[in-house]
């Protein structure tokens, strides 16, 4: 009887636990949905808000988040199109996929893009058929426009060193990092800095050696040059279109940059702006406290001047667009008794 007892009281005791082991589940369960419902409501809610603010000129927050092989899925029919009847616009395709989807590129988007890419070439419907009723497209495509918009068009460039310029239609947008010279990176964007304030991480780290040549990524102009106590020394240049500011940070100690570089100048995408290093956090110049020997890249959005600089900075994450980039990278050569690199084929934006 005894037994009998013990055992009974003890299979209660295990229904008991399963009972509050199932109820903890249920209610954590429960928990979690309500928090991803605030959480993807809020988020919707943000861009839906966003996405309304640009009604008074300008646009004040830009999540890209266009995955490497959408960029590259894109590309290819839009360069594979050059010159036809229909000639697809790869930016038009990203932002109608955009528009669709919210923003989002899941491991879908390539092959969505493939969709309706078909669709166009084989002229059953047109980007403006497809986008009447999209309410967020025209804002996915300034948005989208902004980002990529000097990455693709019609260049002319030599086929070998002190050749003849041929021309050319694609990637016109370089990797920020010479040709032949290796690099380590992954996606850091927004990650914790706490170097003189806490902050978010708003470019993309590549990791390398001391020298290594720097490229700028787009034709623009010079607009910053110096030292930055976060920086070290750095590059500021803005596109030729104005919407966009590549920032190169960390440069070289005692030669950061090629030599007769200077504010104002005006580059060509592919040349030589600079050389990797470990400067910066520090309000004493030319000091290398960064422990890890790194290019900071960062792409600023600017839509409206007063986003230059303060609380309204739209940075992009870059990890994707680098990855797209490594497509083109420019070849350079040393210079004989100099610590100079130059590009060895010139190129005409």
């Amino acid at each position: 009887m005894q037994a009998d007892f013990k055992r009974k009281q003890t299979e209660k005791m295990q229904t008991d636990r399963c009972s509050r082991l199932k109820a903890a589940i249920i209610l954590e369960g429960a928990m979690l949905l309500a928090i991803g419902m605030i959480l993807f409501g809020d988020r919707t809610s943000l861009q839906k808000g966003t996405l309304e603010t640009t009604a008074d000129g300008y646009i004040k927050w830009v999540d890209f988040n266009v995955s490497y092989e959408a960029l590259c899925k894109a590309y290819e029919y839009d360069v594979e199109s050059y010159g036809n009847e229909v000639h697809l616009n790869w930016i038009e395709l990203l932002a109608y996929i955009a528009a669709k989807s919210g923003g989002d590129f899941d491991s879908g988007a390539a092959a969505d893009i493939r969709k309706v890419a078909e669709q166009l070439l084989d002229k059953k419907t047109t980007m403006e058929e497809l986008t009447a009723d999209l309410k967020y497209y025209d804002y996915y495509l300034e948005a989208y426009t902004a980002v990529l918009g000097g990455f693709v068009g019609e260049y002319e460039i030599q086929e070998k060193p002190d050749g003849e310029f041929e021309k050319k239609y694609g990637l016109k947008a370089f990797s920020p990092i010479a040709k032949g010279f290796e690099y380590s990176d992954y996606d850091d964007f927004g990650v914790s800095r706490s170097y003189g304030y806490r902050r978010q991480h708003l470019g993309h780290d590549m990791m390398g050696q001391v020298g290594t040549p720097i490229i700028a990524v787009e034709s623009g102009y010079v607009e910053a040059l110096g030292w930055n106590q976060y920086g070290g020394w750095r590059i500021g240049i803005r596109s030729l279109d104005g919407k966009r500011y590549y920032y190169y940070a960390h440069l070289r100690q005692n030669y950061p940059y090629q030599g007769r570089l200077k504010e104002g100048d005006t580059v060509t995408a592919g040349d030589v702006i600079g050389y990797m290093g470990h400067t910066g956090y520090s309000t004493e110049e030319n000091v290398n406290n960064i422990d890890t020997v790194h290019l900071h890249f960062g792409l600023q959005l600017i839509f409206d001047e007063s986003q230059k600089e303060g609380n309204n900075e739209i940075w992009v994450d870059c990890y994707d667009l680098t990855r797209f980039l490594y497509k083109n990278r420019s070849e350079v050569h040393k210079v004989e008794g100099t610590k100079e690199w130059k590009r060895t084929l010139e190129m005409r934006d």
